[in-house]
């Protein structure tokens, strides 16, 4: 593991935010680091001094902690500030031959002022959920199958065929019904999509985690204003009473999805 402490010309960069005086939020960055602002043309860079090289870590406890710190560092930010523009975990500004690593610091905020301070406008007041929608497929399927006609229609001619008849039968109807649970998860996909979408003020569609043992229909990260959060849970507890769907919601965080600052 590096020792971040060695050699000072880099500046790890938690967030920005608006500000007009330099601020010490204390030794609460990672690895016990004294967390500061550096300032120019109103905004702020919320940093802590640091080597140049990457967070890297083979050890999975210490990055976890290190991602941990930084999303707890960023909180203490924006209860001080108000609004913040998350950085992504392990963003390090340095040293260059065009100046220390803070006056790259005021460049950049300097530089990029216009787009930071629109990010910051579109973020104001909203914080970002994650909302994962999962099936039971078992469940579903019964469900699709006592429903559909067509399904129902070839489970009827199965009665009294021969072995070999109903065997034939029986891959007809296993085609339907996969046929019908991919329809059904589209169909599901977009009524959800369109009752969340309701909610809150942007979606972001991430990609399905693969592999559980409920299989995710949905994964959404979700900008919802603060005082919209209460009717996005209460859709969500509708989405979960139904029979066979589970939705796991997290959040508030920052809103790390939708700042898209590098």
């Amino acid at each position: 593991m590096n020792n971040h402490n060695e050699h000072k010309h880099g500046r790890y960069v938690y967030c920005v935010a608006e500000s007009v005086e330099t601020i010490n939020l204390g030794a609460i960055g990672l690895d016990g680091n004294e967390v500061y602002s550096v300032l120019a043309d109103g905004l702020c860079a919320v940093v802590h001094d640091c080597s140049a090289e990457a967070y890297a870590s083979e050890d999975e406890q210490t990055l976890h902690r290190w991602v941990i710190n930084h999303q707890d560092v960023v909180k203490a930010a924006s209860e001080r500030f108000g609004t913040v523009l998350p950085m992504r975990f392990d963003t390090i500004v340095q040293d260059t031959e065009k100046g220390s690593v803070n006056d790259n610091i005021r460049r950049w905020l300097t530089e990029d002022g216009g787009s930071l301070r629109s990010r910051l406008d579109r973020i104001r007041g909203k914080e970002e959920y994650g909302v994962q929608i999962s099936w039971d497929p078992k469940r579903i399927a019964e469900t699709v199958s006592s429903t559909d006609p067509e399904i129902k229609q070839v489970e009827e001619e199965i009665r009294g065929k021969s072995k070999g008849l109903s065997y034939m039968y029986r891959l007809r109807q296993d085609k339907l019904l996969k046929s019908a649970m991919e329809k059904e998860a589209e169909d599901r996909f977009k009524d959800f999509y369109h009752r969340i979408e309701g909610c809150v003020d942007e979606i972001k569609v991430e990609r399905t985690k693969t592999g559980e043992e409920r299989p995710m229909l949905a994964n959404l990260s979700c900008l919802v204003l603060r005082e919209q959060s209460a009717y996005l849970a209460k859709e969500l507890e509708k989405i979960n009473s139904m029979s066979g769907f589970f939705v796991r919601f997290t959040g508030p965080w920052p809103p790390y999805s939708f700042v898209g600052v590098e």
